[in-house]
């Protein structure tokens, strides 16, 4: 399962490379937008992938909780980051300045969409780690592995909700250059 999950990351990072870099270097934007519709194929067979397994009487192992959470997380935030690195490749191809971090309360406004992201991502992986217990069945050798993720899950979110505090509290200030 462990090379199923690593293949699933490493093609999607050569899909989003791949597509990011036909359309902003090679200035083929629908070759490139046809290469990144590859990562959320790649997000739906590895859930199809881990749904058979389990389904089949595989053991659930923690790396069917790793799929589980890849797959919440790359939904939540995988648009944002494609946006991300699009606009960060233009601005690079056409000499333009990336644009100031934000400091102050934006920042602090982008750490609370943040929390809000995570805990979505969160959701969705607490979901498709549900749905892969009640698909594996009585088959299925044993959910703990699969219910030790709920915690992590819980943990990642209070992390990120610390975080949004402390800029809350202590504003990110802006830095002299």
């Amino acid at each position: 399962m462990i090379v199923l999950i690593v293949a699933c990351e490493v093609g999607f990072w050569v899909a989003v490379l791949g597509g990011l870099t036909l359309r902003s270097v090679a200035d083929m934007p629908r070759t490139g937008a046809a290469v990144l519709l590859l990562a959320p194929v790649l997000d739906a067979v590895l859930l199809v992938a881990t749904a058979i397994d389990l389904r089949a009487g595989g053991a659930a192992t923690w790396e069917h909780g790793l799929a589980a959470l890849y797959i919440g997380f790359s939904v939540t935030y995988g648009h944002r980051m494609m946006r991300w690195a699009d606009r960060h490749l233009a601005r690079i191809r056409t000499g333009q300045a990336l644009p100031a971090k934000p400091v102050g309360w934006a920042h602090t406004r982008k750490c609370w969409g943040d929390v809000v992201r995570t805990t979505l991502a969160a959701v969705l992986s607490a979901a498709v780690l549900g749905g892969l217990i009640a698909w594996g069945g009585p088959g299925t050798a044993g959910v703990e592995p699969l219910l030790g993720w709920f915690p992590v899950l819980g943990v990642v979110v209070a992390v990120e909700l610390l975080w949004a505090l402390g800029y809350t509290v202590w504003p990110k200030r802006a830095t002299s250059a």
